[in-house]
């Protein structure tokens, strides 16, 4: 099920802040640079986020841990960052995780170590 409009149109402009970001820094630092980066990027767009939110983790109606997304914005978009080689299956499967255990149904992987950015962004949706 695809989400909204206006959900759609928030992701896209995440998109095209994290393109600004990797025009000006390009590939090659830590997952941590890309993450400061884009909080300022998006925060001069008037884009409200939160880094490193902490999300429960529930086994059987009980919590078994602590999980941090990189990045939430506007509580309805999980947004997973990395600065690797490749992108594998298991990061898709921790951004599925993370839309399960908060209830988002909408998320992005972005892999700022890359050419061209915008063949490293997976838009990922979330259905029950």
């Amino acid at each position: 099920m695809e989400p909204g409009k206006e959900l759609d149109g928030l992701a896209r402009r995440v998109i095209g802040a994290a393109i600004e970001v990797h025009r000006v820094l390009g590939p090659g630092y830590m997952e941590s640079v890309y993450e400061e980066a884009l909080a300022i990027e998006l925060e001069h767009r008037d884009i409200r986020s939160d880094r490193q939110v902490p999300v429960s983790v529930v086994y059987r109606g009980r919590p078994v841990g602590v999980a941090r997304l990189d990045m939430m914005v506007a509580d309805r978009l999980v947004i997973e960052l990395k600065a690797v080689n490749t992108l594998l299956p298991i990061h898709h499967a921790q951004v599925i995780s993370y839309l399960k255990a908060t209830g988002v149904t909408l998320g992005l992987l972005i892999n700022f170590n890359s050419r061209v950015l915008r063949d490293n962004i997976k838009r990922i949706i979330f259905t029950q």
